[in-house]
């Protein structure tokens, strides 16, 4: 892209939630839009984030936002990953209590748009204040956001795409936290309603280009798709960790190993963990299994966590690793056949970039629809737990088996191998859209907000 109108790069501060899921997509939404230089962009977080990014472009500007240090939060804790449940609404205080050292950053650094998350709706009507245009940027999938939407707005009437959303799993046993996630449904429709007439959504129309026509019709608002927007796996040749582990992933056989990760902010509970353990043992294949417990809880050791002789029985075809994997290098290895993942969108869209069937066990919030989405596109098949919300080691062993080796899993295999290619090349095609999008934001000003726009008049921005 080339500028011919605009003398200066624009100026744009994004400000994500605190949860590793949403800085990730925002952080690679700000490198994509730095390459096309056009922008400066600045990330703004709490130092506890900004520390645990591995790598930082030096066109990208970190700025710290520092939250009220309380005797039950401290600033280590000032971030989702590994946060106990139980701390979750304190930080969420404290993140809203920020409010005005937030507004002293925009105040400061002057940008041009802020482009925000969906759980502080106060971030654009302090923008707004100071006349800055802000869109926010929604990092669950389009169809998740679109089943909010409809039941708040169409409350009683059935949704048009049933076979997305099933009230079983949305408001029923399997979810946990559920005042805590129609709170933040609440935020997520302040959040998309304040924002200028666009909406921006980490996905591609080849999957849920029915569900962004909906979601705009619903919320009156173009849907802009920036893709993907999957980190690169970063060599590391001094990590010991991710050497031993891809060293012993070298051992394999192509296709035959299953990944098995739950995300950085969800942690078993006891009955899930050990369906898990004996039905990755059931199903007779290798694994590599990540294993998370939360920061400031007492934690058992791993064989104290897992089944009684677990470790033992499965030394020779698993992995069990505790805290960290390299997840992106491990999914684009050979000899990996398939994903177990609770479908956090982010895990969903990185399997889909790399090709590797996925075994759905969602586990709450948007997790569920997001499972049926990956059923839809046909890239995986998912664990459905019984009436009350449990597990089944039978039902996860059948479903591994028959993902990774048997002839019944041959068109998920090869669906998930097609999307891949598919990812591969689409290349830059929504960020080049999205950027030329944000630029015509900027020109207008005005503050977030706005209806939508009346008009498309054309902007002298450049040649893509």
């Amino acid at each position: 892209m080339t500028m011919n109108r605009y003398e200066r790069k624009q100026t744009v501060l994004m400000f994500p939630w605190l949860g590793h899921g949403h800085i990730s997509p925002f952080l690679e939404l700000a490198k994509k839009l730095s390459n096309t230089n056009l922008f400066n962009i600045h990330l703004c977080s709490t130092p506890a984030n900004l520390k645990s990014i591995k790598t930082s472009p030096a066109a990208i500007q970190f700025i710290e936002l520092n939250l009220p240090s309380l005797p039950e939060l401290p600033p280590d804790l000032h971030t989702t990953n590994g946060l106990p449940s139980h701390l979750m609404p304190l930080l969420k205080k404290a993140f809203d209590v920020a409010t005005d050292e937030f507004s002293g950053i925009l105040k400061t650094l002057k940008p041009d748009l802020l482009i925000y998350d969906i759980i502080q709706p106060w971030a654009p009507v302090a923008a707004s204040a100071l006349s800055i245009p802000s869109v926010v940027f929604i990092t669950t999938s389009v169809a998740a956001t679109m089943v909010h939407f409809h039941l708040s707005n169409h409350p009683g009437i059935a949704l048009p795409f049933s076979n997305i959303y099933y009230r079983s799993y949305e408001y029923g046993k399997v979810v946990k936290g559920l005042e805590d996630m129609r709170k933040d449904e609440d935020f997520v429709m302040e959040c998309v309603n304040r924002s200028s007439d666009m909406v921006l959504v980490k996905s591609f129309k080849e999957i849920e280009g029915k569900y962004s026509d909906y979601l705009s019709v619903l919320t009156d608002k173009r849907i802009v798709p920036v893709g993907p927007l999957v980190a690169e796996p970063v060599e590391e040749e001094e990590d010991e960790k991710q050497n031993s582990v891809m060293q012993w992933l070298e051992t394999k056989a192509a296709g035959s190993t299953v990944f098995v990760s739950f995300g950085s902010e969800y942690f078993l509970s006891d009955d899930d963990l050990e369906e898990i353990a004996y039905g990755l043992e059931i199903s007779d294949v290798n694994f590599i299994w990540v294993l998370r417990f939360p920061k400031v809880e007492r934690k058992l050791s791993l064989s104290e966590a897992l089944p009684l002789g677990f470790l033992e029985r499965v030394k020779d075809k698993s992995l069990v690793i505790e805290g960290w994997a390299p997840q992106g290098k491990i999914l684009g290895h050979k000899n990996i056949g398939g994903f177990v993942s609770h479908c956090g969108w982010s895990s969903a869209i990185e399997a889909m970039k790399f090709g590797v069937p996925v075994i759905a066990m969602p586990m709450h919030l948007d997790q569920p629809i997001n499972a049926r989405l990956v059923e839809e596109v046909g890239i995986g098949m998912e664990v459905v737990r019984d009436e009350n919300g449990r597990l089944s080691r039978e039902k996860m062993a059948a479903v591994v088996r028959n993902v990774v080796v048997s002839k019944l899993g041959e068109v998920v295999r090869e669906k998930a191998k097609q999307m891949s290619s598919v990812l591969s090349m689409k290349g830059e095609e929504e960020i080049e859209s999205a950027a030329m999008e944000l630029l015509q934001l900027c020109s207008r000003g005005g503050g977030g907000g706005a209806g939508p726009s009346e008009t498309n008049e054309a902007i002298e921005i450049g040649e893509v």
